[in-house]
């Protein structure tokens, strides 16, 4: 049974009436094969008419389906229609039925043209002479707890996964390196582990894995970066000072305070991989305090609401400044942190990110 709020049985009446509710389309329950009986490849047997036409649905229900859970149900699936008459002169076709489907599962469901449904109203059914498709967004069950995986310390482990791409890691190693209890990052490991990113090698308290799909885990985090809230941003005009030089001036005051921060956006992106003619702004991120206070003081800065040259995003905690990197006397941070603030920034910030990724990540 499906461990959530919703049963198999209240899955499958889902995807009932939500055939019945299409033009020319009949559906009926012939067979349920309730937990515990003899397992025949399959958890019910419906029978579907689709203009004319007559199909028998072989379905499999799970609560949340991740590219490493596809291969088996597929296989289960497909076992099961082979070894089956279908009555109608059809070969029974494989369905899963879930409560969530992440986007990389129903891909390969349908290259492999297996078809599916989920309780957020997604539906793919490549019938012979019946083709049906209903693409709707994800469930907020999956969304949020795809949401949650790329924010606070689960954040941390995949920025030292990312930076760290070509490395393996044990759990206790990676907590360490992620500034986060090894109980998170067991948890990211495996949630990573289901949507097939990683490569594992070893058993027990010896088992490391080793990041396989970096680009794959980059873009489904930039994706999420429009679901999250940006953080606050402390905006300030500093008098007496130029563009070009402003960055080295705003380093020198914090470290003559000793405030751990990290210049990112366009002035660190800049020094990495020079994009724009010229940066008019730039952006730190900073762990707040008196020390940090005292270093905006003695810059002379003043709140602004318009024509700021200098923006403050307030860090939490040093895992929020994690992998920053000393250049020219310089903290900038890192290059996966530099791209993401990028995405969320504005005029042609978006289009630097692009070419940043190409140039300083290279994946």
């Amino acid at each position: 049974m499906l461990e959530s709020s919703l049963t198999e049985q209240q899955l499958i009446a889902r995807f009932l009436d939500a055939l019945r509710e299409l033009p020319e389309v009949e559906a009926s329950l012939d067979r349920w094969e309730p937990t515990g009986a003899h397992d025949r490849g399959y958890d019910a047997q419906v029978d579907l008419h689709v203009a004319g036409r007559s199909f028998v649905l072989l379905l499999e229900a799970k609560k949340a389906v991740f590219p490493r859970d596809v291969r088996q149900v597929i296989w289960q699936l497909q076992a099961a229609s082979h070894g089956k008459p279908a009555g109608h002169g059809e070969k029974p076709l494989p369905l899963l039925v879930a409560e969530s489907i992440s986007p990389g599962a129903k891909e390969l469901l349908r290259s492999e043209r297996v078809g599916y449904y989920d309780s957020g109203g997604s539906l793919y059914l490549p019938a012979p002479g019946a083709y049906l498709y209903i693409d709707k967004p994800p469930p907020k069950t999956l969304t949020k707890s795809v949401r949650t995986l790329f924010s606070g310390r689960r954040a941390q482990v995949l920025h030292a996964l990312l930076v760290e791409h070509q490395s393996w890691f044990g759990v206790t190693e990676l907590a360490q390196q992620a500034m986060v209890s090894p109980a998170t990052a067991s948890q990211v490991l495996t949630e990573l582990e289901r949507f097939d990113w990683l490569e594992s090698r070893g058993k027990g308290p010896s088992k490391e894995r080793h990041l396989r799909e970096p680009a794959a885990l980059l873009d489904a985090w930039a994706k999420q970066l429009a679901t999250i809230r940006p953080p606050a941003l402390r905006r300030y005009y500093v008098p007496g000072t130029k563009a070009d030089t402003l960055a080295a001036r705003i380093g020198r005051a914090f470290d003559a305070h000793d405030v751990q921060y990290e210049v990112s956006h366009e002035a660190a992106a800049q020094r990495y991989a020079p994009f724009l003619s010229n940066v008019s702004q730039v952006r730190v991120r900073v762990l707040i305090g008196a020390n940090a206070d005292a270093a905006i003081g003695d810059l002379d800065a003043r709140v602004v609401n318009e024509g700021a040259n200098l923006g403050v995003v307030e860090a939490k905690s040093p895992g929020e400044l994690l992998f920053r990197e000393q250049m020219d006397g310089l903290w900038l941070a890192s290059p996966i942190q530099i791209y993401l603030d990028l995405l969320r920034g504005e005029g042609r910030s978006k289009e630097m990110a692009e070419h940043f990724r190409k140039e300083r990540i290279g994946f």
